[in-house]
């Protein structure tokens, strides 16, 4: 009987991984989950265990911590306590927004093998935090499709949706992210594009019903 014949690791990923990247890295390039590269290494490593000496020699020096650094580092702690997720670039709110710049940097070191020792145990306890964040694409796709289906009912003729004084869930959702729109235009922070995409889908959007602008309910004659 011939021997069966051992699996070959990934040439690619043998490679990086000498040059000190990490296996979170080498798959986001390959586009394969990091237990695929870690399966390949674990061969590669049976067959040249100085393999691991390698990586870790050529890995740069972990970045030092810093007094302001830890404080961030509870705060970001703090805030997912407290408000059940992580903090976003796009928040209203300059302290999270502070947090959420430091939490990408953090992200990159880690992608680098340069963090800290101690952000790496602390900021372990959360799944997924090396990870980017999509609240940003999940707010754009249902911004979009607010859009579409306030756009399909002005097109067939409906009113402005109210967000207050209305038993429909329906109305009421679209109602309160149309009024959201105009919050947003007022105080000059509506992106210019979206500003665009609302005056051509849905002209007279700011004014809304009756003598403001909206479109007024016709009444036949006696």
């Amino acid at each position: 009987m011939t021997e069966a014949r051992r699996p070959s690791p990934h040439p690619d990923f043998v490679r990086q991984y000498r040059q000190g990247t990490p296996t979170s890295t080498i798959a986001a390039a390959a586009g394969v989950a990091e237990t695929t590269v870690r399966y390949h290494l674990q061969i590669a490593v049976k067959a040249d265990p100085g393999i691991r000496d390698e990586h870790k020699a050529a890995q740069p020096p972990a970045r030092r911590k810093s007094e302001a650094g830890l404080w961030n580092l509870a705060d970001v702690l703090a805030f997912l306590e407290s408000h059940g997720r992580l903090p976003v670039s796009h928040a209203k709110a300059a302290r999270e927004r502070a947090l959420a710049s430091w939490l990408a940097n953090r992200r990159r070191d880690a992608a680098e093998g340069t963090l800290s020792p101690t952000y790496r145990y602390a900021l372990a306890v959360i799944p997924g935090w090396d990870k980017p964040s999509t609240r940003k694409a999940e707010d754009e796709k249902r911004w979009h499709q607010r859009l579409k289906e306030l756009h399909r009912i002005r097109a067939a003729g409906g009113d402005w949706p109210r967000h207050q004084k209305t038993d429909d869930q329906a109305e009421r959702t679209l109602g309160v992210w149309l009024h959201g729109q105009r919050i947003d235009y007022r105080a000059g922070r509506m992106d210019p594009a979206k500003e665009q995409q609302l005056n051509t889908l849905l002209p007279g959007w700011r004014e809304g019903r009756g003598h403001r602008g909206g479109r007024r309910k016709t009444h036949s004659s006696p």
